[in-house]
């Protein structure tokens, strides 16, 4: 891997030639993580992390000086990429022009966008062209100290149970913060008034039915010692954190999927621990599991009424 005298250096990605710097820069002080570290997790995650990022459009959020450092949301995929990058323009009401994202949907995107120091990965629940139709529903369960990823797990079941009642399968994720997120893959026609007023209502039932456990109002100040349901992920106008993304968090942990039977052992244990992993530990996973999130991709359900 030659070096130029910037001491940025050039590697071949599947016939792409990429330039790529900083590699010693600790982006994780906690643990002495670096960016070449970081480099090394999004190319060794690969196989099972571009599935899910492909023709979706994709908003990186870049730390150029490390996961504590101040970081900036880029929707616009930048004007001096390779020829070679693709995008996908999605029209913006407020701009009242297309904004084109970028489309990670090869290794080479991939290391480009990462060695733009994109830690973070956050994603539309849209495929390319159908950008005005979500393909996932999404709930976030954000746990109100002093409630933890425990209470999150709790209140995934009671989701689960529900789609289960209706004969629909959902997929649990980490965020790889300190809340849950489940996911209900749809693959079918539908709009996102449909699924945000579904996410909505539900979420306000379960409000009702545990009042004293959920909350499904966006006020922070009610959120205390429960779990926001936040509904309001599923808008065009949004993204979520992609399967597999770091985090910039102390550690270097990944929004990971996890199985039903995990999320269950976490409130039998009650030990938030079970359901936090850092890059080693989802590289050794997906090794051994595969990819748990993969039905998301191609699962076809349609909602029930509510």
């Amino acid at each position: 891997m030659p070096s130029d005298n910037k001491g940025k250096t050039t590697i071949d990605i599947a016939d792409r030639k990429l330039k790529i710097g900083n590699l010693d820069k600790i982006f994780y002080s906690a643990t002495g993580f670096t960016k070449g570290q970081m480099l090394d997790y999004y190319i060794r995650i690969a196989p099972v992390l571009l599935p899910h990022l492909a023709n979706r459009p994709l908003t990186m959020k870049r730390y150029p000086n490390g996961a504590q450092g101040k970081f900036f949301y880029q929707k616009e995929c930048p004007a001096h990429r390779p020829e070679w990058i693709k995008t996908i323009p999605v029209w913006s009401g407020g701009n009242n022009r297309n904004i084109n994202f970028c489309n990670a949907v090869d290794l080479p995107t991939l290391v480009w966008a990462a060695n733009l120091a994109a830690l973070e990965l956050h994603t539309s629940l849209s495929v390319a062209p159908a950008i005005n139709q979500p393909s996932l529903l999404v709930f976030d369960l954000d746990p109100g100290p002093p409630a933890t990823i425990v209470d999150c797990a709790q209140v995934g079941l009671l989701l689960k149970d529900y789609f289960d009642r209706h004969k629909l399968q959902s997929f649990p994720k980490t965020s790889g913060s300190k809340g849950l997120q489940i996911y209900v893959p749809l693959n079918t026609p539908v709009n996102y008034d449909t699924t945000k007023n579904f996410a909505r209502v539900l979420a306000t039932r379960f409000q009702e039915k545990y009042p004293d456990r959920i909350v499904a109002n966006m006020k922070k100040v009610l959120r205390t010692g429960k779990v926001f349901i936040d509904w309001s992920q599923n808008d065009e106008h949004k993204t979520t954190v992609c399967v597999y993304s770091l985090r910039a968090k102390e550690r270097p942990t990944i929004s990971t999927p996890v199985t039903w039977e995990e999320v269950a052992s976490v409130v039998e244990g009650k030990n938030p621990d079970f359901l936090t992993f850092e890059a080693a530990q989802v590289l050794d996973r997906a090794a051994k599991l595969g990819d748990l999130f993969s039905p998301v991709l191609s699962l076809k359900q349609k909602l029930p009424a509510i």
